[in-house]
């Protein structure tokens, strides 16, 4: 039998050693329908809460299958205390803006409705798939958390004095901001393809957690620039240093 998984599987409950545990059908369809694996076939594991653990496929079938939970293979890998908050755009950017934010490291992901959003709906479910399907694919073995889409006046009303706010503001175009060396919990906030309304953007620069920034000399696409930030606070307080 072999003990080598190539494939990685997130189960949304608890796993322990010795467990067995149905698959639902779709899960079961994928494992023995796409990817034609059989009995005794090796998968990765991880449940987003104590880590990741090599699996047996036990009984398989198309629509059903049952794993048996071996040994952990890798300790929950949390991330910083960091949260990514965008303005939705076209769907499929939106996706990758989602996908990006799990693989770079963002503890939660926060749709904010800003004045000049142009996407007035979101669909949750479909979002926070993406997010498992990206911790699968890069070897993670923790999920973030996507939150049903809010107004961003509503989210800034309520917002938890502890938090510092990364405030990413394209009209301050230019040499790349330094941060504030303190530790989380932060938050990162980019903008619609429209940019921020004069009162948005006033209400940010006069709210005492927001940290107005640049990200360069140019002005980025939202989906090229919720990369950036989060590369540029994961480089300065997170954990790539």
């Amino acid at each position: 039998m072999s003990s080598v998984a190539k494939i990685r599987l997130f189960l949304d409950h608890p796993l322990a050693e010795g467990q067995t545990v149905p698959l639902g059908r779709d899960q079961a369809h994928y494992l023995t329908g796409v990817m034609r694996l059989g009995p005794g076939a090796p998968v990765a594991v991880f449940d987003g809460r104590s880590g990741e653990y090599l699996a047996h496929l036990d009984e398989a079938g198309k629509r059903s299958a049952t794993l048996v939970i071996g040994r952990k293979s890798a300790p929950l890998r949390p991330p910083p205390d960091l949260w990514l908050l965008f303005a939705p755009i076209k769907k499929a950017r939106t996706d990758f803006i989602v996908e990006k934010a799990a693989e770079m490291g963002a503890a939660r992901i926060c749709p904010v409705q800003t004045d000049f959003t142009n996407s007035e709906r979101v669909r949750r479910d479909r979002l926070q798939a993406h997010a498992v399907e990206a911790a699968e694919q890069c070897g993670g073995t923790f999920v973030p958390g996507v939150d049903d889409l809010r107004p961003l006046a509503r989210v800034l009303d309520d917002w938890p004095e502890e938090r510092r706010l990364m405030f990413c503001d394209e009209a301050l175009a230019g040499p790349v901001s330094a941060l504030p060396a303190k530790p989380s919990p932060w938050a990162i906030l980019i903008g619609p393809e429209g940019g921020f309304s004069p009162a948005e953007r006033a209400r940010l620069h006069a709210h005492s957690a927001a940290h107005a920034v640049s990200l360069g000399p140019r002005i980025l696409r939202a989906d090229t620039a919720a990369v950036a930030a989060l590369a540029l606070w994961q480089a300065a307080l997170g954990d790539w240093r």
